[in-house]
């Protein structure tokens, strides 16, 4: 399922030439960092950073980068205190197309926190063979 809803977004992509500049309108540069699957695998692997789900826990529970706590956008500032001041927080979102990740960044930035996003989302973390954890909440 997966995998059609990727291709079913590349055709309308390629069919409606607005649709990328639109995203890029909507979402802004907010002059955020970003990061790839392949260096933030090896960066959770070495232990030098936090990954952190801010999707709706329904979405969590689907399957997550591993290790990832869950703090959906929407409690996050209430809970900024529960994450590391001095450690590096990647933050990813549902697809190439989803705000959430944005929002997030900005939050924690404000909050003296240094995140930076995954370049894209867990869908294509999926997609990419990735690994994924469907365990319960951390």
């Amino acid at each position: 399922m997966a995998l059609l809803f990727a291709l079913l977004r590349k055709v309308a992509e390629n069919h409606q030439a607005a649709v990328p500049a639109a995203r890029d309108t909507y979402l802004g540069d907010d002059g955020a960092e970003e990061v790839g699957r392949e260096e933030l695998h090896a960066r959770v692997t070495a232990g030098d950073v936090v990954v952190l789900d801010v999707r709706p826990v329904e979405d969590y529970r689907a399957g997550h980068i591993p290790g990832a706590p869950s703090i959906p956008v929407g409690e996050l500032a209430g809970r900024v205190d529960e994450l590391p001041e001095d450690t590096e927080i990647v933050v990813y979102r549902r697809g190439e197309y989803c705000v959430l990740a944005y929002d997030a960044v900005r939050l924690l930035a404000g909050h003296g926190r240094r995140a930076i996003r995954l370049n894209d989302g867990m869908l294509e973390w999926r997609l990419a063979d990735m690994p994924v954890d469907a365990a319960e909440l951390t």
